[in-house]
């Protein structure tokens, strides 16, 4: 019996990213990790097609800037459908940036695809857990309008792997972990149990992809003769115009890998 063709890392990568349908990415996403970890892709970029530009999102979602999204209460079955599905949006946007991170970089060593292959199945898990629980209200992914800040900033940090992680991972997800416990709070105090363990399981994986990027910015920093927090500070300098809003989840961002001192400064920033 003759084996599978190898096929590049890359590419299969790519075909993760442009894929609009979302069941058809998340079938694409285990099926192109079980590839990975069995051998039969490879991390060489001269067989790899040309890096893929746009992201795959499914054609009824509306997409408006954040000032046109209303924040509904969640007192109302519709209120809190209208709320998994942006914390969904998000998950569903990360499998994005975990694929593209993958398919854009291609001189990385192979512990960084390791990484960030993995991220793409812990979110596109998250994502089918928030959408179960969309379906369960009644409603579904693409349901309501959405923002498309995550894939915005990606587009900004294409060109450098080491400002991607230090502004996808370390800015935007972290506040992921700054606000997703007061989430699980409010779910369960609309009396929404079964939404608040779903998030409980994001938070906790969300920190290891945090954790990610503040290994990954460190690596990219020491091999350039960076001072990793430094560099870090100054980046949120030039791309966030040093905004970091608070309040801040010191003890999961201590467990992504934020040191005390960076913790510091960033409350500093909060408090301006």
């Amino acid at each position: 019996m003759s084996k599978a063709p190898i096929e590049s890392l890359f590419t299969a990568a790519a075909r993760c990213l442009a894929e609009p349908d979302p069941e058809q990415k998340l079938a694409l996403t285990e099926q192109t990790a079980t590839a990975w970890q069995t051998g039969r892709l490879s991390p060489d970029a001269t067989q790899a097609a040309a890096t893929t530009e746009t992201a795959g999102l499914p054609a009824q979602l509306e997409l408006v800037p954040p000032r046109q999204l209303v924040a509904r209460k969640l007192s109302s079955r519709d209120g809190r459908a209208a709320m998994i599905h942006a914390v969904a949006h998000i998950e569903f946007n990360a499998i994005n940036l975990a694929w593209d991170a993958v398919q854009r970089f291609r001189d990385m060593p192979g512990e960084f695809y390791e990484d960030w292959i993995r991220v793409a199945v812990e979110e596109a898990t998250h994502f089918g857990l928030l959408r179960e629980r969309l379906r369960d209200l009644g409603h579904d992914y693409g349901d309501f309008p959405a923002h498309n800040g995550l894939w915005e900033m990606a587009q900004r940090t294409a060109h450098d792997p080491l400002i991607r992680m230090a502004l996808v991972p370390r800015v935007l997800e972290a506040r992921g972990l700054d606000v997703t416990p007061g989430m699980i709070a409010r779910f369960e105090a609309a009396d929404d149990p079964e939404t608040a363990s779903r998030l409980r399981i994001i938070l906790r994986d969300e920190v290891g992809h945090v954790a990610a990027g503040s290994r990954w910015l460190r690596s990219l920093c020491e091999a350039r003769g960076l001072e990793p927090r430094s560099h870090y500070f100054s980046l949120l300098d030039q791309y966030m115009t040093g905004e970091i809003r608070g309040p801040l989840n010191l003890a999961d961002r201590r467990r992504a890998g934020f040191d005390e001192e960076e913790l510091e400064r960033l409350q500093a920033r909060c408090q301006r």
